[in-house]
């Protein structure tokens, strides 16, 4: 008897963490066992001073069909949101009792280090919040999104309207949420709900390509621009530029940059002493 195949699979190359979603009978579903699995993976990206990157990508005729709701004892729907029997418990259950949902998406955005969500197919619910954490959204031709979540008349409640809305503002939000229409690869490009859009066949080559690249960048610059980003997206520009000032504050004591500026100025790109 052939021991059961993980909900994840994950492999390191050239610094790069790949997390590969391992349910294709299933479309993917997010399970718990995904779940705590690409937690594990999370956080050994956040530890370990190797891995540059992670790629979250995906096995089989689906990026993810989101949340599973047919895995009976290992329904990532905790039994608390069908017994929950007022708004407030349900808002409660939403914070806290989804399979930790919010605080993993919260945890991928904000580790200091690129996290890449590769679409080769349809991305939605579940698995379209996921991918709004990441910080960068890449698609095959053959990707498209959606949010069935109001076929049933709810909200995509785990980050869903406020990622979505943050990201692409609230013209498209209204497209994918309210409208509950779907987009394709090129409309989520036109959105700026993905960052590329390639070729099916040659999609693996180039989201491993940008991978590698993301792996060589400098990890403090990284870290640092990440925190930076997130932070001025939410202030006015007069704030924001002191939080430009902070970051390069710390940055420009690197000796990364002291070396790199040193090297620079001796070479090609200008006349040093």
């Amino acid at each position: 008897m052939t021991e059961k195949a993980p909900h994840l699979l994950t492999q390191e190359v050239d610094g790069i963490l790949i997390a590969t979603l391992n349910r294709p009978d299933k479309l993917n579903a997010i399970s718990r066992e995904m779940m705590d699995l690409l937690t594990e993976a999370v956080l050994r990206l956040r530890e370990r001073e190797d891995l540059k990157v992670m790629l979250i990508r995906s096995a089989g005729r689906y990026f993810s069909s989101g949340a599973d709701l047919r895995g009976g004892n290992r329904n990532i729907v905790s039994d608390a949101n069908v017994a929950a029997n007022s708004a407030s418990k349900i808002r409660e259950n939403h914070r806290l009792n989804l399979n930790n949902m919010q605080q993993l998406w919260d945890e991928i955005e904000h580790v200091e280090k690129p996290i890449v969500a590769a679409h080769h197919a349809m991305c939605v619910g579940g698995g379209l919040e996921m991918s709004l954490s990441c910080d960068f959204r890449l698609a095959a031709k053959s990707a498209a999104y959606a949010f069935p979540e109001g076929l049933f008349g709810v909200l995509p409640a785990s980050g869903g309207v406020s990622r979505l809305t943050r990201i692409c503002g609230p013209h498209w939000a209204r497209w994918l949420i309210m409208a509950n229409k779907p987009a394709s690869a090129d409309m989520a490009f036109t959105m700026g709900l993905v960052h590329q859009v390639y070729e099916d066949e040659a999609f693996d080559a180039e989201v491993m390509d940008f991978c590698r690249h993301l792996a060589k960048q400098n990890g403090e610059q990284m870290g640092a621009a990440k925190v930076a980003i997130e932070l001025c997206a939410e202030l006015g520009r007069d704030s924001a530029r002191h939080v430009e000032r902070m970051g390069n504050s710390g940055l420009m004591l690197n000796p990364d940059y002291i070396k790199g500026m040193e090297a620079y100025l001796k070479g090609v790109g200008g006349k040093g002493k």
